[in-house]
């Protein structure tokens, strides 16, 4: 038996980038889109790339939240984003409980994808951003 066979699927967990209202500030939020109640909540945050000019590699440092409970359609700002790692690999990892059930997922905002001309009204959201889901 494969393990991806013995972890469940990720479904129904959205992150998004989100233009924050009347400001010139992005922020990263977790959606719960689920029907279920999630617990025990961890998140990790990580950009990662090169530098265009001299190829060099580029990480930022790894950010760790926790969230105890996120009910269902429930949204969580989870941090700032600032602009200048929008051309990087932006990478979340998210672990949470569905009743005695770990599922645990990664979702990667590829280099640019955050971008102005990318934005889009996100109804669930309310605001202007870029989805993953």
């Amino acid at each position: 038996m494969k393990l991806s066979e013995l972890v469940p699927k990720v479904e129904g967990i959205e992150f998004a980038v989100l233009l924050e209202n009347d400001s010139p500030e992005f922020a990263v939020y977790l959606r719960n889109a689920k029907e279920d109640i999630i617990e025990g909540i961890i998140i990790t945050s990580v950009g990662y790339g090169e530098n265009p000019t001299t190829g060099e590699a580029i990480k930022t440092a790894t950010l760790r939240h926790s969230l105890e409970v996120m009910l269902p359609n429930e949204v969580a700002k989870v941090e700032i984003i600032v602009p200048e790692v929008f051309g990087l690999y932006n990478e979340y990892w998210v672990s949470f409980w569905i009743n005695d059930e770990l599922y645990d997922k990664r979702f990667l905002f590829l280099p640019d994808a955050i971008h102005t001309d990318n934005l889009t009204m996100l109804e669930s959201f309310g605001k202007l951003g870029v989805l993953l889901s």
